[in-house]
């Protein structure tokens, strides 16, 4: 099982890229999964080349193989003037429409205030909607004022188990009935016992 983890952070060391670490921990510590970490930072130069020739660089290209090929993903992006980065949309732009379909997918962002928390419901959420993802219900704002304080690490549990749950294969359901036949129910209508 893989998860992929998409980080659109820009500096060194960044909140955004914590906050996909810690995200990250909280599923993979519920699943088997092998967690891969893409950086968009270190593809922007690679994204843009692919807008222009049509064709992804090597690095590109294997990013945008292990987003399709991931069991789950996990998406983080800084907020600028009040949406996802340029960066973060661009990386998806360039992704195959299809890739995304059915796939389990947790949203998250930060930001440096809360009042930036509705990116989460009025850009992500119908970006990947569009993409045809399975978008998890509970996602992931982080301000600066969270990081440390009271709400943050349960969220962060909260979406984790949501994703994992979405990726671990569920049991086969046992059969609580006995399924007749309809040949054999019509048959016992049209006996004699039957009538």
């Amino acid at each position: 099982m893989k998860l992929v983890v998409v980080s659109a952070g820009l500096s060194v060391p960044s909140s955004t890229r914590l906050l996909a670490d810690r995200l990250a921990t909280a599923t993979a510590g519920r699943t088997s999964a092998e967690v891969e970490v893409v950086e968009l930072r270190d593809l922007a130069v690679e994204i843009a080349h692919n807008f222009t020739s049509g064709f992804p660089g090597r690095k590109l290209a294997a990013a945008l193989d292990a987003v399709t090929a991931a069991d789950g993903l996990i998406v983080v992006t800084p907020v600028f003037s009040a949406s996802y980065s340029g960066l973060f949309k661009s990386f998806f732009d360039v992704l195959d429409p299809d890739a995304l379909a059915g796939k389990p997918v947790l949203i998250a962002a930060t930001g440096g205030s809360a009042r930036h928390s509705l990116v989460l419901e009025h850009a992500l959420r119908p970006l990947f909607s569009y993409l045809r993802a399975v978008v998890m219900p509970t996602a992931v704002y982080a301000a600066s004022e969270d990081w440390g304080a009271e709400g943050l690490p349960e969220r962060i549990e909260r979406a984790a188990g949501e994703l994992a749950a979405q990726m671990t294969p569920s049991a086969p359901v046992k059969e609580q009935f006995t399924v007749v036949p309809f040949a054999d129910q019509l048959a016992a209508l049209t006996s004699p016992s039957g009538v």
